[in-house]
């Protein structure tokens, strides 16, 4: 399933702050003239919701391992130790990812305010040292050395 497809904890402060649902974001973030703040805050919320797919997976795998009709032989401590490792490196990530849009959404103007790129003409130096001020190149400049042998 795609990225775009899959929920995230982030999508409604995402609508409300870009005034469109998420679907709609993913495909105005592609034109050329998307907001860099909206391409940015989508790269964002798509691994937010990766990171919280992957802790839902080790939460059911939890939940399931630990079910009251399980048989208990199957248990395993260095199952649940490897899990307990993974939901906290998930957990971390998606704690990272949602800091990072959070941050991201505080400190970006408001839509109405946001800059376009400006592209603006280098300014081309046109005149030319006249020939008292030029300094003359020594003799061996540019000259490669000769090898010793």
């Amino acid at each position: 399933m795609s990225v775009r497809l899959k929920s995230s904890t982030a999508d409604g402060q995402l609508r409300e702050v870009f005034g469109a649902p998420v679907a709609e974001l993913y495909t105005t973030a592609t034109a050329p003239d998307a907001p860099p703040a909206l391409t940015r805050a989508l790269e964002l919320r798509s691994f937010l919701a990766l990171a919280e797919e992957q802790v839902a997976r080790v939460r059911d795998r939890v939940h399931e391992a630990m079910a009251p009709d399980r048989d208990m032989g199957e248990l395993s401590a260095g199952d649940l130790r490897f899990d307990a490792q993974w939901l906290e490196a998930a957990l971390d990530a998606r704690d990272g990812y949602r800091a990072a849009l959070g941050g991201l959404l505080r400190t970006m103007p408001p839509p109405d305010q946001q800059s376009r790129p400006v592209r603006t003409a280098q300014p081309v130096v046109a005149a030319a040292l006249p020939p008292s001020l030029a300094a003359p190149a020594p003799a061996r400049a540019g000259a490669a050395r000769a090898r010793r042998q």
